[in-house]
């Protein structure tokens, strides 16, 4: 409260006082509070108050007339009512005036000491009475403490009030959780988790009213109570949105509006707050809300842990992201980039990080389980098309280092990306807008592709493609030729099945990136188990040849007859070792097979070229 504020509530109060103060008695003491005066009478005051009474009987033999008190909690305002108390004048107490009440009766020492139902004992009777059972007189009482700290937080008033703010709330919420159960079909009592509820959260607007330091309190003691973390989530992003956008354009920098200093203190302290009270629950808060935090920590260049600890929190759903969310405009001098690539490229090192503790965690169960893959890949899909149209957006900068480019695309594991046409498109926009690049700094970013997992379309993009380094365009030529073959193999897989099989396992890797991750799950689970057969009859195959090894030995020690040589080599003949054994038609992986079966395929796409 400022000097002018302070006078005119001193002039207001002397005028109501010169209405309910005795006229006929003159006045024997004047009490200055804050530039206020009081023409008051000793007799009243001494009855009630000990601090007063005090000072008269220090000040017995000068007869003192004038009396300033110094620091009175409430000003002007709360002495006259205090005042009034003292004269025996009826006011009411209510949620607005009863902290003043409390921490002038504790000033002034109207206790029970000094008189039989004090202003002190019936403004504690009304708090714990009145005001400790309804959240929102709680919320009101705290406004007013504001002003009357530290001495209200030594009277517990902030305590009391705090304490009851969280019961309150949780006792809402228990509440709404019970109106909540219903009996199932079989009789059993569940939780209906469809069902809204309405009307447990109404605190939410209320708290925002506090100031910074008793809302950081209120929201402790919820957490500490058991508070749902969606409403204290809620609650931080009403009070964020109200602090943060009162007098400056946070959420919306591109207004380009000047902050006063001031401003920007307060505001780079409810960020940081805020950060310390967000649940530790995944999805408590939007994620765009923690994308505003990060932008306003930016901003506000408030401390390295509490954009550390956005960016991890961010990190660890990024895969609800959106493209918007990452375009975090750079607040730093002229001839940086557009966007804050750095902050981008921590929050992805954060991700990926935690991709890989996940991926320890899921490594023995991923091939076992009946899913094609474990949440963290689906996460590493997402965000690997989520990255690729960022690196797209953020491409055209002409500030845009080769460097920082290449590393938000290196960030991410390679096979996190089953098709590189998100990434092929990024890099060629790179190149476009700067047409100022050397060779070898075109071949370096142009190994980021694999041209094998390029679509039908992208590689004949990139075939006339005149941008891209000739190596380049020479992979995405070889590629489309595999490509094409076997397409014109499988064709005759009908005819001739052992050179489509063996073409199929050729280009495997190239088939797998038009594929989806369940079908190419499924397709290396499929081969996967047809080499296991394969390797079992190899084995078998073994052991019949070790067996015969035996008993040729056995039969060459007992003679050397040529009917034995004739029935060794009968024998021989009818393992088959390398013949098409198999029910299935399935060959083994031999040298001369191999060779066999590429000389078939070059013929075949010979004669259909």
């Amino acid at each position: 409260m400022d000097k002018q504020q302070q006078l005119s509530l001193a002039k207001s109060s002397r005028l109501r006082c010169n209405e309910w103060i005795f006229r006929d008695v003159p006045s024997d003491i004047t009490i200055e509070v804050s530039g206020g005066t009081f023409a008051l009478h000793k007799f009243p005051l001494v009855s009630r108050s000990g601090r007063i009474r005090r000072l008269v009987a220090e000040h017995r033999d000068t007869d003192i007339s004038k009396v300033e008190l110094l620091n009175l909690p409430g000003g002007p305002e709360a002495f006259e009512l205090a005042a009034k108390f003292c004269y025996g004048i009826n006011f009411e107490i209510t949620s607005e005036n009863v902290a003043q009440l409390c921490c002038i009766s504790d000033y002034l020492e109207l206790t029970e000491e000094f008189s039989k139902d004090n202003l002190a004992s019936r403004s504690e009777e009304y708090l714990d009475s009145i005001v400790c059972k309804n959240l929102e007189m709680c919320v009101q009482v705290l406004q007013q403490c504001e002003n009357l700290l530290p001495l209200a937080d030594e009277l517990k008033i902030v305590t009391r009030c705090i304490d009851a703010i969280a019961s309150k709330a949780c006792v809402e919420q228990i509440a709404s959780s019970f109106s909540r159960l219903e009996y199932s079909s079989s009789g059993r009592l569940h939780m209906n988790k469809q069902a809204k509820c309405e009307g447990s959260d109404w605190w939410i607007q209320d708290l925002s009213i506090l100031r910074i330091d008793l809302y950081q309190r209120v929201m402790t003691a919820m957490k500490c109570r058991g508070v749902r973390p969606e409403s204290i989530g809620a609650s931080l992003v009403s009070y964020a949105q109200k602090e943060l956008t009162k007098k400056s354009s946070l959420w919306n920098p591109s207004n380009g509006t000047k902050i006063d200093l001031i401003s920007t203190e307060h505001e780079r302290l409810v960020v940081e707050t805020i950060v310390t009270l967000l649940p530790v629950e995944k999805l408590a808060v939007p994620i765009s809300f923690l994308f505003g935090l990060l932008r306003s920590a930016v901003m506000l260049d408030c401390t390295i842990a509490c954009r550390l600890d956005l960016e991890r929190r961010i990190g660890s759903q990024l895969d609800i992201a959106t493209i918007d969310d990452l375009l975090i405009p750079s607040f730093r001098h002229a001839g940086d980039t557009l966007f804050d690539v750095d902050t981008v490229h921590r929050i992805l090192v954060n991700f990926s990080q935690q991709d890989d503790s996940d991926d320890e965690m899921d490594d023995g169960s991923v091939f076992e389980s009946d899913s094609p893959h474990s949440p963290s890949q689906t996460s590493l899909f997402k965000v690997s098309n989520l990255v690729d149209n960022y690196l797209a957006e953020i491409a055209p900068d002409a500030n845009l280092k080769l460097s920082k480019f290449m590393v938000i695309a290196e960030t991410l594991p390679a096979h996190a990306r089953t098709i590189h046409d998100g990434l092929y498109r990024a890099i060629d926009i790179y190149l476009k807008a700067h047409q100022g690049l050397s060779d070898s700094d075109r071949k370096r970013i142009c190994k980021q592709i694999d041209f094998q997992k390029l679509s039908q379309e992208a590689g004949a993009h990139a075939a006339q493609n005149e941008r891209l380094p000739l190596q380049a365009i020479v992979q995405v030529l070889y590629f489309e030729q595999i490509r094409l073959r076997t397409a014109l193999c499988c064709s005759y897989g009908d005819e001739d099945p052992k050179p489509t099989h063996q073409s199929w396992r050729i280009s495997s890797g190239a088939l797998s990136a038009a594929m989806s991750p369940r079908d190419n799950y499924a397709s290396l689970r499929r081969e996967n188990r047809e080499l296991k057969l394969e390797l079992a009859r190899l084995r078998m195959r073994l052991n019949d040849l070790e067996k015969e090894h035996v008993c040729m030995k056995r039969d060459m020690q007992k003679s050397h007859s040529r009917k034995f040589m004739s029935s060794f080599s009968k024998t021989i003949g009818k393992l088959s070792f390398f013949g098409h054994t198999s029910s299935r038609g399935s060959s083994s992986p031999s040298k001369n097979s191999h060779r066999t079966d590429s000389k078939v395929i070059e013929r075949t796409c010979a004669s259909t070229d």
